[in-house]
């Protein structure tokens, strides 16, 4: 069993983004330049929006972090949106999610420019990629495509099988592991909470993508030996021995999955670093874009 270290490779990624940034300097050009915006006080938001800027300082870019209360209104949140969609300082920015309920989500996604639209959630973005041309991919399918590279892990003609059909990692997952080229051509079904006889389908899988949000799902008698199991989950168990009061936990029952797997994603330090890894990446594809347009 080999691990895939999500850690490891979004550092590599990280350290190659920052060569990048020093040629552009040292070039007199403008850095790459993302902005958050985030929406009320919810913990675990403004934790990971705070790593993501933390991520920008490491590598050079400018970034320019927008918190706005709870109680924001949806006007309130499009008015800032257009502020930064007219902004020729800012080369990508992402919204926070999820937001308060009294904003509709999507008319908010809907309201980003797709040439800024890092998290790759614009229909326009989503579209693009459906159809295999250049465009921003949502940042965690991208992140699982850069480590099933990296890794070398075999696709074409394998057997992938998502759990989950969120807009977020699912469904585009699907459509990703399905396109031609590498990593794709595989042959890919569509899981969710409808799914009848779910573990007849894993064990036949040669690739599992679980995005499901329940801890411990997946079993190791739900997959079959010598599969490549990537693990998207990430819930706050309750654990008394935890300093914290929780401990991270991911939808794979990791210590009895990775005796028969063949490739696994730890959790933490999978999926999660590489998410932040390709934001940073999609932001630099932003700022080349625009500089080629200029």
């Amino acid at each position: 069993m080999e691990l895939l270290d999500g850690k490891k490779v979004s550092n590599d990624i990280k350290a190659e983004i920052t060569q990048e940034v020093n040629k552009m300097k040292a070039n007199g050009e403008k850095v790459p330049h993302l902005a958050a915006i985030i929406v009320g006080n919810d913990g675990a938001s403004l934790t990971y929006v705070g790593s993501k800027v933390k991520s920008c300082e490491l590598v050079g870019f400018e970034s320019t972090l927008i918190k706005m209360p709870s109680t924001t209104s949806e006007t309130e949140l499009l008015k800032k949106i257009i502020e930064l969609n007219e902004d020729d300082n800012i080369d990508g920015f992402i919204v926070q999610l999820p937001l308060p309920k009294q904003i509709d989500t999507q008319k908010i996604l809907m309201a980003i420019d797709p040439s800024k639209d890092v998290d790759g959630f614009h229909p326009e973005n989503f579209g693009k990629m459906a159809l295999d041309m250049t465009t921003f991919i949502p940042a965690t399918p991208f992140g699982i495509l850069e480590l099933l590279e990296r890794y070398g892990v075999e696709t074409q003609g394998k057997h992938t099988v998502v759990i989950g059909r969120s807009h977020i990692v699912g469904r585009p997952m699907s459509i990703l592991m399905g396109r031609k080229g590498f990593p794709g051509n595989s042959t890919v079904t569509l899981t969710h909470s409808y799914t009848k006889n779910i573990a007849q389908i894993t064990t036949q899988a040669d690739i599992i993508i679980t995005a499901l949000g329940v801890p411990n799902y997946l079993k190791a008698e739900m997959i079959k030996d010598d599969a490549v199991v990537i693990d998207v989950g990430i819930t706050r168990v309750p654990d008394e021995n935890d300093s914290r009061g929780y401990r991270i936990t991911g939808d794979v029952d990791f210590e009895n999955v990775s005796k028969k797997a063949s490739y696994i994603t730890p959790v933490p330090g999978g999926v999660g670093p590489m998410t932040i890894a390709m934001l940073l990446k999609n932001t630099l594809l932003a700022r080349e874009q625009k500089r080629l347009l200029q």
